[in-house]
């Protein structure tokens, strides 16, 4: 299986469990990696035998800036199911970047790293 990448892909979101995160937001950065069979698009050179990797950016962040969720984990649930509603996508792994989390000690980044596919 190929694989296509996005990195770091940037939304404002309002998502968390705490009033101040769903009232305030923060950013949200999510990283993609979806598995598919390139072979057909790369044969013909033709983009509607592949995942257009910028309508999957958009409704990426949509999803991060849509309906709020109290867990970084259902969102990257919903990032799976939008990327896999795409014909060609036979896996996705989804990593949610929370880097502003309410925590109360240093700390560099929170992730949540899934990974989903039809079968």
């Amino acid at each position: 299986m190929d694989r296509v990448a996005l990195r770091g892909l940037k939304a404002r979101g309002h998502h968390g469990v705490f009033p101040e995160e769903r009232a305030e937001g923060q950013t949200f950065i999510v990283d993609l990696v979806l598995g598919l069979d390139t072979r057909p698009a790369a044969a013909d050179d033709d983009l509607a035998k592949t995942v257009h990797y910028g309508v999957v950016a958009e409704e990426v962040v949509a999803v991060v800036q849509g309906e709020p969720v109290d867990l970084i984990e259902t969102l990257a649930e919903r990032i799976a199911q939008a990327c896999l509603r795409h014909e060609g996508v036979q896996e996705v792994e989804v990593c949610v970047h929370k880097p502003n989390a309410p925590i109360t000690v240093p700390f560099d980044d929170v992730t949540v790293t899934i990974t989903r596919s039809r079968v």
